[in-house]
């Protein structure tokens, strides 16, 4: 995860570490074969188990990087959060319901969707509660709701911070 002070924020939706940790496998296995005495697995059948095994941990761990990223971007009127392909203007989220969930007086709807798609929250997530504007709750999954929620507000529209445009000095 990483934030920013200019109100972006980026959470990987997975990481690459069961990737290396079955090559690691394989590499140890594939030593001991050539090590140990007795007939060695034939070269072709390695090539072939690693590549389907390697290949189907690699689209695992791709996958879940694209659809579960949570991205924060901009501040003001063109913040956006972006959950997988989804994308939710922060212009359209209701400040004063997020303020009131990191409060702990409000929360989520029953049955509100997830905002990137699926069933459910991913596991070892949590679903931070998002209204919209137009009163729709979506649950947005997160590693991190504290951190999600304070970025989220700094980078709302109508959050009070400096602007680029010029003002008046008085003498």
């Amino acid at each position: 995860m990483t934030a920013a002070r200019d109100g972006t924020h980026l959470e990987p939706g997975g990481s690459w570490r069961s990737f290396w940790l079955v090559a690691a496998a394989l590499a140890v296995l594939l030593v001991l074969d050539a090590v140990l005495p007795g007939p060695d697995v034939p070269a072709l059948l390695w090539v072939l188990f690693g590549v389907l095994v390697l290949g189907g941990v690699g689209a695992g761990c791709v996958s879940a990087r694209r659809i579960w990223t949570v991205r924060v971007d901009g501040r003001g009127e063109d913040a956006a959060l972006t959950v997988g392909r989804d994308r939710l203007p922060l212009a359209e989220v209701d400040a004063d319901h997020l303020r009131a969930v990191v409060a702990g007086t409000a929360g989520v709807d029953a049955g509100a969707p997830l905002l990137g798609g699926g069933w459910s929250v991913p596991k070892g997530r949590t679903g931070l509660p998002l209204r919209r504007t137009d009163g729709q709750t979506l649950l947005v999954p997160t590693r991190a709701p504290q951190t999600l929620a304070a970025v989220i507000l700094r980078a709302h529209p109508t959050a009070a911070g400096p602007t680029d445009t010029p003002g008046r000095v008085e003498p």
